[in-house]
């Protein structure tokens, strides 16, 4: 890799944990600049646009990564219902171990932005399409009608986002657990 995207990515890092953790209108250029080590001229360099360009790639970097591992975890095992328990489960381990440090990967910008920026609004919607899919595609390989498992990918992701933000709130992964529970009966 060389010295520029080095910087870029280290930018895209910092402003993806610190859009997580604190939201998009908490966190300013310049904490981003400080945190990633890199010089303010970097910033201009590599998002000419600003704040918005920068959130939309930091957006599009964390949406990869969850994406990846939600397909990985689904992955695990062939039967769709062991697999998204065992997937959710993961989740709340990582939870369990990171605790609140971690941030929401997309709600946090999609809730602070998605009246004032169409693209970012765009760049969510994307994101949680892709989460959603992830579960659909899952379900379909399993042998479920395509239209009650875009019905369920849907919902499963619902349901799995809404634990997130809830086991944010109560400090513990009970609500994940919880959502990793009814996954049978909503399966059946």
């Amino acid at each position: 890799m060389n010295e520029k995207e080095s910087t870029k990515d280290k930018i895209i890092k910092t402003a993806s944990r610190l859009f997580q953790m604190q939201g998009y209108h908490a966190t300013g250029l310049n904490q981003i600049i400080k945190e990633s080590g890199s010089p303010k001229g970097s910033l201009y360099y590599y998002f000419p646009d600003g704040k918005e360009q920068l959130a939309l790639e930091s957006l599009q970097v964390t949406a990869k990564f969850v994406l990846d591992q939600i397909v990985d975890g689904l992955q695990k095992s062939s039967e769709p219902v062991m697999a998204i328990q065992n997937l959710i489960n993961d989740m709340a381990e990582r939870f369990e171990k990171e605790g609140c440090k971690g941030g929401v990967p997309v709600a946090s910008i999609a809730l602070e932005t998605s009246l004032i920026s169409e693209p970012l609004r765009n760049a969510c919607q994307l994101a949680y399409f892709s989460f959603q899919d992830a579960f659909t595609q899952k379900l379909i390989s399993s042998g479920l009608e395509e239209n009650r498992a875009i019905e369920l990918g849907i919902a499963i992701n619902s349901m799995v986002e809404g634990a997130f933000l809830l086991s944010f709130t109560m400090g513990n992964s009970q609500p994940l657990r919880m959502v990793a529970k009814q996954i049978p009966v909503l399966l059946k």
